[in-house]
C-alpha cells in the first residue's frame, strides 16, 4: 500500500438494507452474495438481483464498502479511463462517442487502440457474440485487418527492418489525428494503446517470429530479436513525437515457456511442444548469461513428455506433482529459461519507457498486467509489483470479475490435468483460493456462471497498491461486457457498479474500463459512471 494511503475499513456498521454480516476476516462481510456453506460462495446473479430490494441493496460490495450511502468525494484526481478502438469512432462519430464516454461513463481519459493486429482491443464485437446497443450491429470480420491506426512516419523506423504498416480497415484514416483534437476540446486526456499481437501473413514477419521446442515458427515475435526490440521503441517514439498525446499503454500478455508448457493460464488448450523461444537470439542471450541452451532444451523436452503423459492419464510411480518437481530438480535450466523470457519482456518495457521519456519527460508510460497474474500463484512470483513499479508510471492490473470466473475455472482444470492431476479439482480450487487470499468465491461447478466477486476486485487492487508502495499509479481494469461462454456470467449493471465501487474503495489511483467500448452495453457503462460519480464526486 502506498505510504499515507488510508485503509478503507468501515468504522460503523453499514446502512440498513444492505444486509451485511461479520465474516471473520473483515469487520463486515456481505451476506447477499454468500451461501451458508463451509466455503462461502456467491449465489447466482439472477437470484441475487431478485432478492434485492432496490438498486442500492442490489449491489454486492466488497467487505469494506460503503459505510454510508452518500458519496464522499476523493480530493485526489483519479484517472477514469476507457479502452476504445478506431471502429467505434468510424461507426458512431467522434463527438458522439466522446459525449457518451464522458457523460455516461464519467471518463476523463481515452485509451485509444493505436497499434494491434488483434481483436481483443480493436474491431467491433468478436464474431459469434451479441452486439451491444450502440454502433453498427454487423460483423467487421470481412474487413478487419489491424496494424497502425495512426500514420507511421518512416524516419522513426530506419534502425529496424520491422516496420509499422498503416491499418487498411478504414482507408487512410489517422485515428489519433482525428480523435485527439476532439478529446482536447472536452478536456479529455488521450493515451495510445499498443499491443504485442501480430499477423502471421504479414510480409517478411516470419524472420522475426519465435521458434518453438521442435524448431517450428510461432505466431509471436521474439523479444530478443534486435529488430523487434527496435520496432517497439520506434513505434513508441513515433507516436510520442508525432502527436501531442499524454502517454502510452503497452500490452504484452505472453506468459513464458514454463506456464505455457503446463497450460497454467486461462487458455483452453495445452500444447507443451509449442513453447517458445529457442531461436538464435535467445541462444545468444543465454550464452551471455551463462545458461546452457542444450540443457534448457532437453529440460523442456522432458517437460513435454511429462505433460503429454499426464494428459493421457499415465500416472508416474511417485505421482504427478513429484514427477514434475523432479523434472525441475533435474533440469534447473527450465526455470532459468523461463526467467530469460521474463527478462526479455521487461527489457522491452523499460526501453519503451525510456524512448517515450526521451521525447518528453512528462509523458506517462503504463503496462497492462495480464489476468493470469491474478489467479496463478506461480506466475505471481515472477511479477513483483515492486519491480514492475520501477518500470512504469502506472500499471493497469486486470481484475476482470465477470469473465474471471470462467477464466479461473479454466486455469484450475488445466493445472489439474497436469501438475496437480492427483488432486480432486474442487479441492485444488480451495487450496489455490487460500494461496491467493481469495474469499467469498463460488465452487468450481458454479464458478463460470457466478464469476468472481467485488471482494476479489478489492483484494487484488489492495495487493497491487501494497506491492507498488506508491512508486507508480495502480489502475484496475474493470470488466464491462467482456465476452464469455453461453453458460458463463454475463455483465449486468449491478455487477459493473459493484466492481467499479470495489476498485475505488480499495484506494486505486483510477480505473480503466475494459476491454473495449464496442463490447459494452450503455447500461453497463452508465452503471460504472454512476459508481464513479457517487464515490469520486
Amino acid at each position: 500500500m502506498a505510504e499515507g494511503r488510508p485503509r478503507a475499513k468501515p468504522k460503523e456498521p453499514p446502512p440498513e438494507g444492505l444486509n451485511f454480516v461479520p465474516d471473520g476476516r473483515h469487520r463486515w462481510g456481505y451476506q447477499t452474495r454468500v451461501k451458508p456453506t463451509p466455503r462461502p460462495k456467491p449465489i447466482p446473479r439472477r437470484q441475487f438481483i431478485q432478492a434485492s430490494a432496490g438498486a442500492a441493496a442490489a449491489v454486492a460490495v466488497a467487505p469494506t464498502l460503503l459505510s454510508q450511502t452518500t458519496a464522499v468525494a476523493d480530493a485526489t484526481p483519479k484517472m477514469i479511463g476507457l479502452q476504445v478502438g478506431a471502429v467505434s469512432f468510424v461507426d458512431e462519430g467522434t463527438d458522439t462517442v466522446l459525449e457518451i464516454l464522458q457523460q455516461r461513463g464519467a471518463v476523463n481519459t481515452i485509451f485509444l487502440t493505436t497499434f494491434t493486429y488483434g481483436r481483443g482491443l480493436a474491431g467491433r464485437q468478436i464474431p459469434g457474440f451479441p452486439f451491444p446497443d450502440h454502433g453498427v450491429r454487423e460483423s467487421d470480420q470481412g474487413f478487419f485487418h489491424g496494424g497502425d491506426y495512426a500514420t507511421p512516419h518512416p524516419e522513426f523506423y530506419r534502425d529496424t527492418r520491422l516496420k509499422a504498416l498503416h491499418a487498411p480497415d478504414h482507408g487512410d484514416l489517422d485515428i489519433v489525428a482525428t480523435v485527439l483534437p476532439a478529446a482536447r476540446r472536452r478536456g479529455l486526456k488521450l493515451y495510445c494503446s499498443i499491443e504485442d499481437v501480430f499477423r502471421s501473413d504479414l510480409p517478411g514477419v516470419q524472420e522475426f517470429q519465435e521458434v518453438d521446442l521442435r524448431g517450428r515458427k510461432a505466431g509471436s515475435l521474439c523479444l530478443f530479436h534486435p529488430d523487434v526490440r527496435g520496432f517497439w521503441t520506434a513505434l513508441a517514439t513515433d507516436l510520442a513525437s508525432s502527436y501531442d498525446i499524454d502517454g502510452i499503454l503497452f500490452f504484452n500478455e505472453r506468459n513464458g515457456p514454463l506456464l505455457n508448457a503446463l497450460g497454467a493460464s486461462h487458455a483452453q488448450n495445452i500444447a507443451s511442444s509449442r513453447v517458445t523461444c529457442f531461436c538464435e537470439h535467445h541462444q545468444q542471450a543465454a550464452r551471455e548469461r551463462g545458461i546452457n541452451f542444450q540443457r534448457a532444451h532437453a529440460g523442456y523436452a522432458q517437460l513435454d513428455r511429462f505433460v503429454q503423459g499426464a494428459l493421457a492419464g499415465e500416472r508416474p510411480t511417485d505421482g504427478y506433482f513429484v514427477e514434475f518437481w523432479r523434472t525441475l530438480v533435474d533440469y534447473p535450466e527450465i526455470i532459468l529459461w523461463d526467467r530469460l523470457f521474463d527478462e526479455g519482456k521487461h527489457q522491452v518495457l523499460a526501453e519503451v519507457n525510456a524512448a517515450v521519456k526521451a521525447v518528453r519527460q512528462g509523458l506517462q508510460v503504463g503496462f497492462h498486467i495480464e489476468h493470469v497474474n491474478s489467479f496463478n500463484p506461480v506466475f505471481r512470483a515472477t511479477r513483483s509489483y515492486a519491480e514492475l513499479a520501477r518500470l512504469a508510471d502506472f500499471l493497469k492490473i486486470v481484475v476482470y470479475n465477470n469473465c474471471g470466473g470462467e477464466r479461473y475455472a479454466h486455469f484450475i482444470h488445466n493445472v489439474g490435468s497436469t501438475v496437480f492431476r492427483d488432486v480432486p479439482p474442487a479441492e485444488l480450487l480451495e487450496f489455490n483460493n487460500h494461496l491467493l487470499n481469495y474469499a467469498h468465491e463460488a465452487g468450481l461447478d458454479q464458478l463460470p456462471a457466478a464469476g468472481l466477486s467485488p471482494d476479489y476486485v478489492f483484494r487484488e487492487t489492495r495487493r497491487a497498491l501494497a506491492g507498488a508502495q506508491g512508486r507508480c499509479r495502480i489502475l484496475p481494469g474493470i470488466d464491462i461486457g467482456i465476452p464469455t461462454g453461453r453458460k458463463s456470467r454475463q455483465a449486468a449493471p449491478d455487477d459493473t457498479y459493484a466492481a467499479t465501487a470495489a476498485g475505488l474503495q480499495a484506494g486505486a489511483d483510477g480505473l480503466i474500463f475494459s476491454r473495449k467500448y464496442s463490447e459494452m452495453t450503455l447500461a453497463n457503462l452508465e452503471a460504472a459512471g454512476r459508481a464513479v460519480k457517487r464515490l469520486h464526486g
